[in-house]
């Protein structure tokens, strides 16, 4: 972000790629979880990879503290570190999940779990696109735009940077 894109050609590749990406994670993700990689011990990452949200939820949060405090800087530092972590929480779910058998949920708040795990879900394909065109709009510098965007894409991340960490803490009794 530290140099703003003027060039409307380069923005419109930036633009597509975007949809694309934010139509080939889910797709890609929903497909990885047919394959299965035998022989290899990933069950160490489901507690990692709930700590990655839940550091990316204080980041998020100390990040609008800094623009709230006209620190630009260290905000745009500490959204480029929150999605830096989304990606490497991306790929440790997958590696997961490819290499386990799904938990199933034995507790007596099923109800209650599924609804955060679905709404979860179905948010976190959501803010795929909400957060790389609102990333996308402070690159080009247009900031109205990029604090109109700001609204929804913000606590829509939030929200599953945390429910990602409520999923974890209410199955991590009923893994193997």
């Amino acid at each position: 972000m530290s140099t703003i894109l003027k060039n409307e050609a380069q923005i419109a590749k930036f633009r597509k790629l975007i949809v694309i990406v934010s139509i080939v994670i889910p797709i890609a993700v929903a497909a990885l979880f047919g394959i299965k990689v035998e022989g290899v011990d990933l069950s160490f990452l489901p507690p990692f990879y709930a700590a990655i949200n839940g550091v990316t939820a204080v980041l998020l949060v100390t990040a609008l503290v800094a623009i709230k405090s006209k620190n630009r800087r260290l905000h745009q530092r500490l959204m480029q570190v929150c999605l830096g972590l989304s990606l490497l929480f991306l790929l440790c779910y997958v590696a997961y999940h490819m290499t386990s058998d799904s938990t199933p949920y034995g507790g007596s708040m099923k109800a209650v779990y599924y609804t955060i795990l679905i709404s979860h879900i179905v948010l976190s394909v959501a803010v795929i696109p909400l957060v790389l065109f609102t990333y996308l709009f402070a690159w080009e510098g247009k900031f109205d735009k990029h604090k109109k965007w700001t609204r929804f894409a913000f606590p829509i991340w939030l929200y599953v940077a945390i429910t990602g960490v409520v999923v974890y803490f209410m199955i991590s009794p009923f893994y193997k």
